[in-house]
């Protein structure tokens, strides 16, 4: 018996749920990003069963070794500049699009790769929408300066944690987050700052949140298109 929402077993089953639907908007000849985390861990092995002809590129070495085993076609990010549609999991999504990325340190590729997408499609659970976003909020800095640059980003602390897989330092803003959009720029502004979790509204097409049995889908007209 599947499991109610909120539940692990519920929430199991919400990112899967969530995660196929966004398999089905996936065409033959698309190029694909593929995200990072556990809600992605269910996206791989659907689109593996459509045997679509796709090329996928990953956001990391996880996603990408998973990918291969499953048997999808996978190229370098570097020979790729734009993607037809790239799918990712989320940390929090709020009512205008505002995401925060980052819970397993990727998010420097992540928005790299979202942002060079026609179409971003975020597939969470019913446990990631927010009314308003809040801290920890992910960070990416550079290890040269890190000291001062822990000072100008406070209140901050760093993650115990490996480096990312360019060598960034992982840490987390934990002040508020009253003005994503002013946050936001505060943050890019840094020197250090290599990325920011901060996702902007308009770089997402589509949310797709599993709750329960079904998928809730939000379309936003505001998205960018790399086209």
């Amino acid at each position: 018996m599947a499991g109610q929402p909120g539940d692990p077993q519920g929430v199991e089953r919400e990112k899967q749920i969530a995660a196929e639907a966004a398999a089905e908007l996936v065409e033959d000849g698309m190029t694909v990003g593929l995200g990072t985390g556990s809600t992605v861990a269910f996206l791989l092995p659907a689109l593996a069963r459509r045997s679509l002809d796709i090329v996928c590129a990953a956001t990391s070495p996880r996603t990408e070794h998973a990918a291969r085993e499953l048997g999808l076609r996978i190229e370098d990010v570097a020979s790729i500049d734009r993607f037809d549609i790239t799918i990712d999991g989320a940390d929090q999504v709020a009512p205008d699009g505002w995401l925060v990325k980052g819970g397993g340190g990727a998010h420097t590729r992540e928005k790299i790769v979202a942002g060079a997408a026609d179409r971003f499609v975020v597939i969470v659970d019913s446990t990631k929408p927010v009314q308003a976003l809040h801290s920890p909020i992910p960070l990416e800095l550079l290890s040269f300066g890190l000291r001062a640059t822990m000072r100008r980003v406070a209140p901050a602390s760093l993650r115990d944690v490996p480096r990312s897989p360019d060598g960034g330092v992982i840490a987390d803003y934990h002040g508020p987050v009253d003005d994503p959009a002013a946050l936001a720029a505060r943050l890019s502004a840094t020197p250090g700052v290599v990325e920011h979790g901060l996702f902007p509204p308009e770089m997402v097409a589509t949310v797709l949140v599993g709750r329960g049995e079904s998928v809730d889908r939000t379309d936003f007209k505001h998205s960018w298109s790399s086209s």
